[in-house]
């Protein structure tokens, strides 16, 4: 019976004991698997007469092979056992395994394992467990697999025979450094197997994971072992990776039965499962139940509430955190950096920047990354390079992180220019790094260094393009009004075609009005997501462009009678840290007045300089209700704010939940120009830096 998490407390602890089985949440994890089809997880294991017969036979059936004796010695004669002594006599290496040990204990791993090539290149000589001890810990702090293989071969042919204790540590040197195939054959040669040994490799096969085989060695282990907290936590994260919570209810339970309910890493592990499993307050429930609140905890409930987009409550609980006298790690400080980010929050930004300095994590490498993306997100470039210059040590997501900030900046050669230095610094790009360049490439119009970069992925670097390269370099040849070639991009891909692809072309045949090439992209991405709103829209702008105002009433009848409807578009703006929100008509602010004489007045000064309201832009992706609302869209709504409320010269950061229709773009350029301001307006798209009557995005979005 499975008990739900909400009766724990109603229900006495033997009630649990007796009533407590796992076969319908066991069952559904392994429908797909036929070993389990029949299985039942329950409590009274060991009802076997004989246990030692039961685990050798199921041994044998799940593919374990059962330990091996040893052969006997052999009598050798008096001269043969001479002659063996005087052949393998090793040399003492106290200095030289003495000098490994002390640099492994001071974490300099790599001067160890250079010191170990001594001992590889010579032979002979007679290494003891503790310096083995010290070679795998070297080995599990490189993470490096060729280390690995060096340090176990040299024990194989140096006739090492590990211990119980080095057995295991030996199998967690090859997780921890995944080499999963040889861990595996490595723990079912085992000849004795304990507690640490099933949980280091089913810890293992989580990490990378593999939930079912993770759950295969569990319930044999659970049916002849003993489990502790840390095998409870570990499956508790299995189960949170199949985002099975019936499965993680009854692993609570077994937690409770086991008296390890309140065990710290099962309460953080159960945190985190009921957050991914969508039941945030049950996470709750299981953080408040904590005795005590380790900053693992905290950091878990505040990710699990902002992965459900709950940022407000996300930043409440850091608040608490923080006045709770817990101790925040970087970990803290990266996550309210990206909840800053969805608050659109530069000001809470800028707190917990100055928070991450004070608290010693100024350098480090995980929150540094996270503030050259929320910097680079919300216009602020320069902090971010300055963010990024500073950081003494810098991945593949560091970069990352900031030739995406360029790139969506219209800073196209910028951004090329920091992937070339990436690349002169040895370091190794991912297909996430070819994405950013090659969207920085389309957003600036640079279309033969993309085209060079996109064929140099496979062909220098090995790395096969993906369907989001093929649409950046389809976007590329549709700003070149290459529409044609394009679409051959698309049939000739080496993979069926993907909905951002047609997407991809159906916004090239906006921009170069390409009624039949439009229509037929349209149709393909009806067919791929007939739901998503924004395909018909664009056809829709394509319509008014042509001029086809009968098929563009037609789009808005299948709009209908399907029920589309997009939420009512709004822009907002912070000013003295706050946020001000604006819809299009809106008249709610207090400054209402002053706002609506401010745009007339813009109107009014912008039409010296040409320009004229489209009412064919009416119907873009926005949901606009009348002409007459035209001049009060969102976007004119919060500029006008900000120019009253903000000193003359200073730039102004809009943000928008749509993309910006061709009305406001025109407008907000002109508007630029006349008040000499900068003006920057993040959109559904992407960012758009106005200028001296200039958009970044040369009209193309």
């Amino acid at each position: 019976m499975e008990i739900s998490l909400v009766c724990y407390q109603s229900i006495s602890l033997d009630k649990i004991q007796n009533s407590f089985r796992f076969p319908s949440s066991i069952h559904e994890v392994f429908r797909t698997k036929p070993l389990f089809s029949d299985y039942c997880f329950r409590f009274n294991r060991r009802k076997c007469g004989n246990p030692c017969d039961k685990i050798k036979c199921f041994s044998l059936e799940q593919g374990l092979q059962p330990r091996r004796p040893k052969p006997k010695p052999s009598r050798n004669t008096d001269s043969d056992l001479k002659e063996t002594e005087e052949t393998h006599v090793k040399r003492p290496s106290v200095g030289i395994c003495s000098q490994i040990e002390k640099l492994a204990f001071c974490n300099r791993y790599r001067e160890a394992l250079e010191l170990f090539e001594i001992l590889e290149l010579e032979g002979g000589f007679d290494v003891g467990l503790s310096t083995y001890d010290a070679l795998v810990s070297a080995c599990i702090g490189l993470g490096s697999v060729r280390a690995v293989k060096r340090v176990f071969s040299y024990m194989i042919s140096n006739g090492f025979e590990p211990d119980q204790y080095m057995s295991n540590r030996v199998l967690l040197m090859h997780v921890k450094c995944g080499m999963m195939v040889d861990a595996r054959s490595l723990f079912d040669e085992m000849p004795e197997r304990n507690l640490v040994s099933w949980n280091t490799i089913i810890a293992g096969l989580v990490d990378v994971g593999d939930y079912f085989e993770a759950f295969r060695l569990f319930l044999l282990m659970w049916e002849f072992s003993d489990c502790g907290s840390r095998t409870i936590a570990t499956m508790i994260r299995a189960s949170a990776g199949l985002e099975l919570i019936s499965v993680g209810r009854q692993l609570h339970s077994a937690a409770v039965k086991f008296g390890v309910g309140e065990d710290i890493f099962v309460s953080c592990a159960l945190i985190d499962m009921y957050s991914k499993c969508g039941s945030i307050e049950d996470a709750q429930w299981a953080f408040d139940e904590m005795p005590e609140k380790t900053t693992v905890g905290w950091n878990s409930i505040i990710a699990g509430y902002a992965l459900h987009g709950y940022s407000e409550e996300a930043l409440s609980m850091f608040y608490e955190m923080r006045d709770s006298g817990v101790k925040m790690d970087h970990f803290t400080f990266s996550m309210i950096i990206r909840i800053s980010s969805r608050l659109a929050s530069v000001e809470y930004a800028k707190q917990v920047h100055a928070g991450l300095i004070r608290h010693g994590f100024g350098l480090d490498i995980v929150a540094n990354t996270a503030l050259v993306d929320f910097y680079s997100k919300w216009g602020r470039v320069e902090d971010a390079k300055h963010v990024f210059d500073r950081m003494p040590c810098k991945n593949t997501i560091s970069w990352n992180a900031l030739i995406v900030g360029y790139g969506n900046h219209g800073w196209g050669a910028e951004a090329v220019e920091l992937f070339e230095q990436m690349l002169r610094e040895k370091m190794r790009p991912n297909h996430v790094t070819f994405l950013a360049v090659l969207s920085a490439c389309s957003h600036s119009r640079l279309f033969e260094r993309g085209w060079e970069i996109f064929q140099s992925m496979s062909r220098d670097h090995k790395i096969k393009p993906r369907a989001m390269h093929y649409a950046c370099l389809i976007e590329l040849l549709g700003q070149e009004g290459l529409l044609d070639e394009a679409f051959a991009l698309i049939r000739g891909a080496p993979f069926k075609p993907t909905a951002n692809m047609w997407a991809a072309l159906l916004t090239a045949s906006r921009v170069n009005v390409n009624l039949e090439l439009g229509k037929y992209a349209a149709e393909k991405l009806y067919g791929m997501e007939p739901e998503k709103l924004s395909n018909y829209v664009v056809l829709l702008n394509i319509y008014h462009q042509s001029g086809k105002l009968k098929e563009a009433a037609g789009v808005l009848q299948t709009l209908r009678r399907k029920g589309l409807r997009m939420l009512p578009v709004c822009s907002w703006i912070e000013v003295n840290k706050q946020s001000h929100v604006f819809l299009s008509g809106d008249k709610s602010h207090v400054q209402t007045n002053e706002i609506y004489e401010k745009v007339d007045s813009l109107v009014h000064e912008i039409s010296k300089h040409g320009y004229v309201p489209k009412e064919k832009t009416l119907l873009p992706d926005v949901d606009e209700q009348e002409q007459r609302i035209l001049l009060y869209h969102s976007e004119k709504l919060a500029v006008a704010f900000g120019l009253i409320n903000t000193m003359k010269g200073s730039p102004l950061q809009i943000v928008q939940n749509h993309r910006i229709c061709n009305d406001c773009h025109n407008a907000i350029k002109l508007i630029a120009l006349v008040t000499r301001r900068e003006i920057v307006v993040r959109d559904a798209s992407r960012f758009h830096y106005f200028k001296d009557g200039s958009c970044s995005c040369g009209d193309y979005w």
